[in-house]
């Protein structure tokens, strides 16, 4: 893989390179020593990082010429185009050299394409909407998975024995059982490519995504399982065997998973002592990411569960532990190697269908498979479905159904595990590897193509990017406590209960544990909302002729706690100082909308709460002053004494006092300056 770079650079730099002669050793009897040179070509020494970079600037540009156009990428998927693109570079390549020179090599995608893929998938998973739907996710990924497979594999040897496949090939049923394992489980780099740019709602995608990333264990049991047996012979193959089989399935699986945990929780434990190194933090992060994935590849387990569920478990901890800095490095870093690793895949897809020397046709083969695969698919969905919707509190209607069962794509992995069959063993490999480049090309390009009219024809919900309100949030975790107080009074431990049990022992332990103390203070949403209020109306008070005299005259912390947004809130500290702020814009949106009016509205009703004056007899009486008719002047003259311990005597009538309409910065300004509210303006008398 390493080698595999931009054919059309390579092929002349590779032929000027054979014209040189031998070099010889300098200082050889009888040859004089080589003078100094003043150029010398060199290629060797950088073939292979030089065809590297070539290799993915290509695939670089590509990306950006596809993307010229908004009419070609609305309507075909950009993974279609990068495999045309990978087959035309294929088909110029063996033009030229007479041979295919580059694959897509199993080891190199397994232990260096896929892992920045599924790295992003699980780090930025929403957990929330995950957890909420694993039941469904675990039943498709491994009952759905355990269904296409034995199906798949079974039909295919009984249109052999129909004498529907032609003779030469030559395949029992555990071959087809070996294929089958390989051929229908879906997977998750196809998916992602295809539904980010359909955008059907979140329930549909994280059932499809999450389905193809954990069915990786059921899929990796199945074919070493499979595999062995091939090589053991049926007749060999023992009842002790097969409880081996089933066993390797949750060892796999749970394993893995385990894996995952113990180096999330490391990366978390890590990044609470970073404080002093922060240009350090994006390394550990991903050191500590690959080395999950590498620790289960090398123990045999799934190695695709344990990098998601690292990333799925330690984010919340890493992203309060490190700086905003280093939380946008981890994105756009993440985010550009999954994208640079999608694309070389892709691409190196197309090039190795083109090299006829490592497979062979057979229509009945590749036509049965292509039927069988889609109809297994989506009987296995519905009658999945018919269950799950017993227990589901919004069921799965027809409309999602199809969609899910026309989503299982298949692609790389598939590729790279029918590479990796010994043909000593499997004498019907070629034919397996061809009927794998046409389900891939296949599920990738023409379903890839037809899924977006398909969703538009079908009306699916389409997915709403958008963060939610302050006011949503707080419903949300309402309903949430709500449910689990009704679990827990009709003695029914359910999801609620559990999720609530988790989030008191996250709280309790993990938490402390896991988190510096300086990032475990109140993290609400509400807090957060208001410390950015806060900073708007600083900003907007600066900008309405505050004047700016230094940037240490005012500490804004990254996040305050109950006591910091209280007492030092920035619109008082402002007016009353008249100091300025070194304050982040990065983090502020300046463009006001709908959940911006709605934010201030809820910040506008936590001043009455937050902004908490030290004379609170003076202000109720200011209040009553002006809420009431006028008072005698002896009355509006005398001022209120303090006559005990938090008590106020005051002369204010004993009429309910009316809130006095101010607006948030005025209340501001007068909590800041007290002396105010014992001076309200007179209220005119109305005329005789």
């Amino acid at each position: 893989m390493l080698r595999a770079a931009l054919p059309l650079l390579w092929l002349p730099l590779a032929g000027a390179g054979t014209t040189e002669e031998p070099t010889r050793e300098p200082g050889s009897p009888g040859e004089p020593p080589p003078g100094l040179a003043l150029f010398r070509w060199q290629w060797h020494e950088v073939e292979a990082p030089y065809l590297v970079a070539l290799w993915i600037l290509v695939a670089s540009l590509a990306k950006i010429v596809f993307h010229l156009s908004r009419k070609v990428t609305s309507l075909v998927p950009e993974s279609c185009l990068l495999i045309l693109l990978g087959l035309v570079l294929g088909g110029i390549v063996l033009a030229v050299a007479k041979k295919a020179e580059y694959q897509l090599e199993p080891g190199t995608f397994f232990l260096f394409l896929l892992p920045p893929i599924v790295l992003d998938s699980g780090y930025f998973m929403p957990s929330r909407l995950f957890f909420d739907n694993l039941g469904a996710i675990l039943t498709y990924a491994v009952v759905g998975t355990l269904w296409n497979t034995f199906t798949t594999g079974t039909a295919l040897w009984g249109l052999q024995q129909a004498g529907l496949v032609a003779p030469r090939v030559q395949a029992g049923l555990l071959d087809f059982l070996l294929f089958g394992s390989l051929i229908s489980a879906v997977d998750p780099v196809a998916v992602l490519a295809v539904f980010e740019e359909v955008h059907v709602n979140e329930t549909l995608f994280i059932i499809v995504f999450g389905e193809s990333l954990l069915n990786d264990a059921v899929t990796v049991v199945l074919y070493k399982v499979c595999n062995s047996f091939v090589e053991m012979g049926s007749a060999n193959v023992q009842a002790t065997d097969y409880l081996k089989g089933v066993a390797s399935l949750f060892v796999v699986s749970l394993g893995g998973a385990a894996v995952g945990l113990v180096f999330a929780f490391l990366l978390a434990l890590t990044t609470r002592f970073t404080k002093r190194v922060r240009i350090i933090e994006p390394l550990l992060v991903f050191l500590l990411a690959y080395a999950a994935y590498l620790t289960a590849e090398m123990a045999s387990l799934s190695a695709i569960l344990a990098v998601t569920v690292c990333g799925l478990g330690c984010k919340k901890y890493v992203e309060a532990n490190i700086s905003h800095k280093s939380r946008t490095a981890v994105k756009y870093t993440m985010k550009t190697l999954a994208s640079c690793a999608e694309t070389i895949i892709f691409m190196l897809l197309g090039i190795s269908a083109v090299d006829s020397s490592k497979w062979a046709w057979d229509s009945g083969l590749v036509l049965g498979t292509l039927f069988f695969i889609l109809f297994f698919r989506a009987l296995g969905v519905v009658m999945q479905t018919w269950v799950l919707n017993q227990f589901r509190l919004v069921p799965l209607d027809k409309i999602d159904q199809v969609v899910m069962s026309y989503g299982g794509l298949r692609g790389a992995v598939a590729f790279a595990l029918v590479i990796l069959l010994d043909r000593t063993k499997v004498p019907a490999k070629d034919y397996f590897v061809a009927t794998t480049i046409v389900v891939v090309f296949f599920t990738v390009i023409v379903q890839g193509l037809t899924i977006k009219p398909l969703v538009k024809w079908l009306k699916v919900k389409r997915s709403e990017h958008y963060k939610p309100t302050l006011n949503q949030e707080l419903h949300e975790h309402t309903f949430d406590h709500i449910l689990a107080a009704v679990e827990d009074v009709v003695g029914h431990h359910g999801y609620h209960y559990w999720r609530d049990r988790w989030e008191q022992f996250d709280k309790k332990y993990l938490s402390q544990l896991l988190m510096r103390r300086s990032a475990y203070r109140i993290r609400d949403q509400i807090w957060d909302v208001y410390y950015r209020l806060n900073i708007r109306d600083a900003i907007s008070f600066v900008d309405q002729g505050g004047h700016v005299l230094s940037s240490t005259r005012l500490t804004l912390p990254s996040m305050p706690s109950r006591n910091s947004v209280a007492e030092t809130s920035v619109t008082n500290l402002l007016r009353e100082s008249g100091s300025g702020a070194c304050l982040d814009l990065q983090v502020i949106d300046t463009v006001r909308s709908g959940r911006d009016r709605e934010d201030a509205v809820m910040h506008h009703l936590l001043c009455g709460g937050l902004y908490k004056p030290r004379r609170r007899g003076a202000l109720r009486c200011a209040q009553a002053h002006v809420s009431s008719p006028p008072p005698q002047p002896v009355q509006r003259r005398s001022y209120p004494g303090r006559v005990g311990r938090g008590t106020w005597q005051s002369t204010c009538p004993q009429k309910p006092p009316r809130l006095y309409p101010w607006t948030c910065r005025q209340a501001g300004t007068r909590v800041s300056h007290p002396w105010r509210a014992w001076h309200p303006r007179p209220v005119p008398r109305p005329p005789l």
